[in-house]
């Protein structure tokens, strides 16, 4: 074996600060604000509206306006720009983010520790509950936007419904063909966009100055001394503002926590102020009975009557760019969860010759789909979506805190007492979040936690039942060296490679016990060769092989792989000339394993998660087309496995 090969996966090209393909500071965080600041921009349609319209039902005067709007400024400083722009953003994991990359580089530091399954399941289960924010966030904010057509004709009424599946479906059908040429429109929109909102906003505050007491926090002390709980209430609809702020820190990658901090501090977070302060200027110089009905709707009606229909337009394209964010982000972290071990291969499609990050997965996008049809037809408006929304974001948020607390003592190595303060002081906002969303359960919030519980299921038995699995292969498996030895004699050797893909790196695969039981042959070259999949992003190219050379035409290989990697073999290959020389794709063969489910005596998991596991096995991807094995050169030779 090379001596280099075990620094493989230690070594990975520079991510944080330097992605985005040498761009400049600048370029990167207008590219950010096009892709990644969708979701929580397009938040001041319903957020507002919501604290005043939904199950709270506060009084409208200047006091409540100005405790509402401070709760916004705060819950904005305190989980955007303190917890995930300036905290977690220096939690990079070889420059990726998100709550999978996170678990991962704990992982690594904290090794086999006696509490490292439970941050593992607390990352899948903050994974799990993403899935249904990704479902929530194209249909409210794409109803939300085109509910604006009631501001400029009450008649239009009717036609929001059928206008917003129209627009949805044509989303997810646009994903097969990739958002390369698309997303070059993305920042100047939605640059176009927070520079609108953000005019509106200031309009408003220029005729109504007062409102800007709200950026004393002794205006949101007040609202809880007065109203206590209906206070408590408003928080559950306050956290719509932060919707987004996981995205933030999921797509990281992408563009460098540098660029993303400059977009954020530097354009998208004072435009979002100046609309939500906007807003409640404009509430708070209305009469009580005027403010009432103006409260319905207040972001379009920030816009004199001759502009609504614009702004409708404006926010429409907005919330469509958001989707599309959001959507791209379900493919990236299923493409992430893949990788590591906790979803079966699902057939996955790059979109981008250039791009790696750009990639479609079918089935993916047509349970999205499906599922914000069924939600908009279910939900019929935004104001009854916006129940369901808050507690997915707000239980990935505290997840994400919980996550932190062990980062600030297993990685950076802060003393107890330096991390206890500033978790707790997170975990009071979050959990109050959470706790003020889980009211909101019977309207509607049962469904993001019924769809998390069914992916953290799905996901913890297929992680689950693969290492059952591998460990009954590696019970019965016979040693690569006896077997080298034994066979190379007792069978006819003919032209040619064959690779024999092998899930672990001990012992011999099935496929290479049947073929030579059966077919009684063993090529010139015989490779077993298993994907090792890091616990980081990327794996520096020049060290993606290892290789161990058995004598007599037998050789053991590794390719290593980062999990946001594809995982092409024929390419990967390129590097291992050192396993008997150059592979001619037209002389090599590859002999795949597949496996059939047993039940047995003692089964090690419940019999339920046990047909669980063999259906998402039957329906797994083909080996072949997840590692892009040419399709005429593969052979399939099946197994039996009991677990």
């Amino acid at each position: 074996m090379s001596d280099s090969a075990p620094t493989a996966i230690d070594r990975a090209p520079p991510g944080g600060e330097s992605s985005g393909h040498g761009a400049t500071k600048g370029a990167l965080a207008v590219g950010a604000i096009g892709i990644v600041f969708g979701d929580i921009g397009t938040s001041p349609l319903y957020a507002f509206r919501e604290t005043f319209a939904g199950t709270a039902n506060i009084a409208i005067d200047r006091l409540h306006v100005l405790g509402v709007v401070s709760l916004i400024f705060w819950s904005m400083l305190l989980v955007v720009a303190i917890q995930y722009v300036t905290i977690l953003m220096r939690a990079d994991n070889k420059g990726q983010g998100g709550s999978l990359a996170l678990v991962a580089l704990l992982s690594r530091h904290m090794g086999k520790s006696s509490y490292g399954w439970l941050v593992v399941l607390l990352g899948v289960f903050a994974t799990s509950l993403f899935y249904g924010d990704s479902m929530i966030t194209p249909a409210i904010s794409v109803l939300s936007a085109v509910e604006g057509l009631t501001v400029v004709d009450q008649g239009l009424e009717p036609f929001v419904i059928p206008i917003a599946l129209v627009l949805l479906v044509f989303l997810f059908m646009l994903q097969r063909r990739g958002t390369a040429k698309v997303g070059a429109l993305f920042a100047p929109v939605m640059i176009v966009y927070f520079i609108t909102i953000a005019g509106l906003g200031l309009n408003q505050i220029w005729q109504n100055p007062d409102i800007l007491w709200a950026l004393n926090p002794y205006y949101a002390v007040m609202f809880f001394y007065l109203d206590g709980f209906v206070a408590f209430l408003a928080l559950g609809a306050v956290v719509l503002a932060v919707t987004g702020s996981e995205a933030l820190y999921s797509d990281m990658g992408h563009f460098g926590r540098g660029p993303m901090r400059l977009s954020w501090f530097g354009f998208v977070m004072p435009c979002l102020l100046l609309n939500y302060f906007g807003q409640g200027a404009m509430i708070a110089g209305l009469p009580p009975e005027q403010a009432a009905e103006v409260v319905r709707n207040p972001f379009f009606l920030l816009a004199s009557e001759e502009w609504r229909l614009p702004l409708v337009i404006l926010a429409t394209v907005a919330t469509f760019i958001a989707s599309q964010a959001v959507i791209s982000g379900a493919f990236s972290i299923t493409h992430q969860a893949m990788q590591l071990g906790f979803i079966p291969r699902l057939s996955i499609r790059h979109t981008s010759e250039t791009e790696a990050g750009q990639i479609y997965i079918p089935v993916v996008n047509w349970a999205l789909m499906i599922a914000v049809i069924i939600l908009v037809l279910t939900f019929q408006n935004s104001s009854n979506l916006a129940s369901a929304y808050g507690i997915a974001v707000t239980g990935a948020v505290t997840i994400d805190t919980l996550l932190m607390g062990v980062l600030f003592v297993g990685v950076w190595k802060w003393k107890w007492w330096y991390a206890a303060p500033v978790v707790l002081l997170f975990l009071i906002v979050d959990g109050a979040y959470f706790a003020a969303n889980l009211v909101k359960i019977p309207d509607g919030g049962w469904f993001p936690l019924v769809v998390g519980l069914i992916a953290f299921t799905l996901l913890t038995t297929w992680a689950r039942g693969r290492k059952i699995m591998r460990e009954r292969m590696t019970e019965v498996a016979l040693p690569i060296e006896i077997f080298a030895k034994s066979a190379k004699n007792s069978a006819t050797r003919v032209p040619g490679t064959a690779i024999f893909m092998a899930s672990s790196t001990a012992g011999i695969p099935s496929a290479l016990l049947h073929n030579i039981k059966h077919n009684k042959v063993l090529h010139e070259r015989v490779v077993i060769l298993t994907i090792e999949i890091a616990d980081i992003p990327y794996v520096d190219p020049a060290k993606r092989c290892e290789y161990y050379d058995l004598g007599d035409g037998f050789f053991r290989s590794v390719l290593h792989y980062g999990f946001m990697e594809a995982t092409d073999v024929p390419t990967g290959l390129k590097t291992m000339e050192q396993c008997g020389g150059e592979f001619d794709m037209m002389q090599t063969s590859f002999f795949l394993s597949r496996q059939t489910l047993l039940p047995s005596d003692n089964p090690a998991m419940p019999i339920w998660r046990e047909k669980i596991f063999a259906w998402m096995l039957r329906n797994a991807a083909t080996a072949m087309e997840f590692f892009n094995l040419p399709t005429n050169r593969v052979v399939e030779l099946g197994s039996q496995v009991r677990i």
